[in-house]
Formats: structure tokens, C-alpha cells, sequence
């Protein structure tokens, strides 16, 4: 796997669209106050991702990444990575069956359609989830957040 870059637009988004994505009102204050802001309403200030992970609760990164990024690229891209990471799970339990590893090549191709990327983000982002519980629970729950932090910490430079 060849390494993907992403463009400051691809990594920057804003307060109006995190706004535009409610999130529930606890997570966007923590935001907020560690910006130094009290609205977000019509800021369209670029606010880099890197900077939402230092502040900001990493399910509320995940948050912006899937709803409030001006392009799905990155978050398709991310995706692909935690399905890719529990993918010897889902092979060991189906044999054979190469769904998932379809829907992860179908995320990472830009030039799909956007139906059919969504198709594939809703699979690969269901199996990675779930195989990813499954074995954070085991190991611990703690270690599989920490990893998929450091995953995107990594495609974004931060």
C-alpha cells in the first residue's frame, strides 16, 4: 500500500460546519473553550483536524471527520485503514469471502462514483467497527481508541 497525502483543504474544515454537524452541545463548549471561542455559529475560520485532536475528545474528532470535512476523501481513506486493520478478523471468520476487501479497495479509488462509495464507506466503516469491539474488548477498549487516534494522527501529519 502506496502512502495517500491529503491536501490543507482535505485537513482543515471549520467551526460553522462542525456546527452544521451537531454535535451534542457538551462536546462543542470543550471545543470551543479550547479555541478560545465562545460561538461557532458563523465562524468559517480554516481550523485544522490536528488541532480538533488536540482539544477535543477523539469521538468528537470522529464526529468532524465523517460530517464536517468539506471532502469525504480523507474519511474514506481512514476508514479503509481500521477496516484494513481488523480485516484478519473478519478473513479468519469468513474464509473466502472477500466483501470487505472489495469495499476497502472501493474506498481508497477516488474515481468511483460517489453512490458507490457510499455503499462501500457503510460496509467497511460497519465491519471494522464491529470487528474492532469485538477484539478491543479482548485486548481492551482503551487500546483500540488509541490506535485508530494514532492512525489518523499519522494521515494528517499531526
Amino acid at each position: 500500500m502506496s502512502a495517500v497525502t491529503f491536501t490543507a483543504s482535505e485537513t482543515t474544515t471549520t467551526l460553522a460546519r462542525i456546527r452544521a454537524a451537531s454535535p451534542c452541545k457538551d462536546d462543542l463548549e470543550i471545543l470551543l473553550k479550547g479555541l478560545g471561542k465562545t460561538s461557532a455559529k458563523d465562524d468559517t475560520e480554516p481550523l485544522p483536524l490536528a488541532r480538533i485532536m488536540e482539544i477535543s475528545p477523539f469521538d468528537v474528532v470522529l464526529l468532524v471527520l465523517s460530517h464536517a470535512m468539506p471532502s469525504d476523501r480523507l474519511a474514506r481513506h481512514f476508514q479503509a485503514r481500521c477496516a484494513e486493520r481488523v480485516l484478519h478478523l473478519f478473513e479468519r471468520e469468513f474464509p473466502g469471502d472477500m466483501s470487505v476487501r472489495n469495499q476497502i479497495a472501493a474506498l481508497r479509488n477516488d474515481d468511483l462514483s460517489e453512490a458507490a462509495r457510499d455503499a462501500a464507506r457503510a460496509a467497511a466503516w460497519a465491519s471494522a467497527t464491529a470487528s474492532s469491539w469485538d477484539a478491543a474488548w479482548s485486548v481492551a477498549r482503551a487500546a483500540a481508541r488509541a490506535a485508530q487516534k494514532e492512525q489518523l494522527s499519522k494521515m494528517i501529519g499531526a
